[in-house]
């Protein structure tokens, strides 16, 4: 197995993982500021156990061969975090997830920007395929919103690329550790936000372990290390299948049938993904080069 189809497997393997995250959300109530508390505590705990048991007693030196580039990642997926969750609270889910679906744009350009990496034509073809894709999901749910609110999910946008890029830009080096700190970030200025924390009830909490313990250190431990194989917007890329897999859980447990355009949309994604993988598995496919 070559380092590109590695970097496909971690990253899609780590997307599977997080899949179930609208779903659980959807089965969660506790208010936001407090669920945004209890997600990132139990964040910041689950990724460390992850770099414990990677790394053993030698886990300080996993944090800190980062180095500053790794509390930029940590920084970047902080912003993310925050720009996703208020984005929610100001504007209409429909706009977040449009403006996210722009994140492989936002990386490959990024990339070409800081690092001078060029990406093949179908890797281009394959962010405007799923472009529309998604667009199709969500137009059903999208409206005028809130300027801040869309401003904020750009914001989101943003950070998730940034720190993909950021952690494309050390070759050999792990970043995933510092998912951690980022956990660490967003528990301090949340918990400074809502001034208090709350216990959920035991339905809730478990819930909550589940989703901020298991699967989502898990899977973004794995969409974190996709950087070491793959560009940052072919990573960006593959995380647009969340929208898609998340949509077909809720559809299966709650009931919630898509729409026929949001099928489509979904349909759309997944077979210009599934096209994409083909190439890229043919002989003349070759790693991204820099100029």
């Amino acid at each position: 197995m070559d380092h590109h189809q590695k970097g496909l497997l971690l990253t899609a393997l780590g997307v599977l993982i997080i899949s179930p995250d609208v779903l659980l959300l959807r089965l969660i109530s506790v208010p936001p500021d407090q669920l945004v508390l209890w997600r990132a505590l139990l964040n910041m705990l689950g990724f460390w156990l992850i770099v414990a048991a990677r790394h053993r007693a030698a886990w300080p030196a996993a944090f800190r061969v980062c180095g500053l580039a790794g509390v930029g990642c940590a920084l970047l997926f902080t912003v993310g975090t925050f720009g996703f969750v208020l984005g929610n609270h100001f504007t209409r889910a429909g706009n977040v997830l449009v403006i996210l679906a722009s994140t492989p744009l936002i990386a490959a350009l990024l990339s070409r920007l800081f690092l001078h990496e060029r990406l093949p034509l179908r890797t281009w073809l394959a962010i405007g395929v799923c472009l529309c894709g998604i667009g199709l999901i969500v137009l059903d749910d999208a409206g005028e919103g809130s300027l801040l609110g869309n401003l904020l999910a750009l914001m989101s946008a943003v950070g998730l690329a940034g720190n993909l890029t950021l952690a494309r830009s050390k070759p050999g080096i792990d970043m995933s550790p510092m998912l951690a700190l980022s956990g660490l970030f967003t528990a301090a200025l949340t918990l400074a936000w809502s001034g208090h924390i709350m216990l959920p009830g035991p339905v809730d909490l478990g819930w909550l372990v589940l989703l901020c313990l298991v699967l989502i250190p898990a899977g973004f431990t794995l969409i974190q290390r996709g950087p070491l194989y793959l560009p940052s917007a072919e990573v960006s890329l593959l995380m647009l299948l969340e929208t898609v897999l998340g949509t077909l859980l809720v559809w299966l447990f709650l009931s919630e049938r898509p729409s026929n355009q949001g099928l489509l949309g979904g349909a759309i994604v997944l077979l210009a993904m599934i096209t994409k993988s083909v190439l890229d598995r043919r002989p003349f496919a070759a790693a991204p080069v820099r100029a």
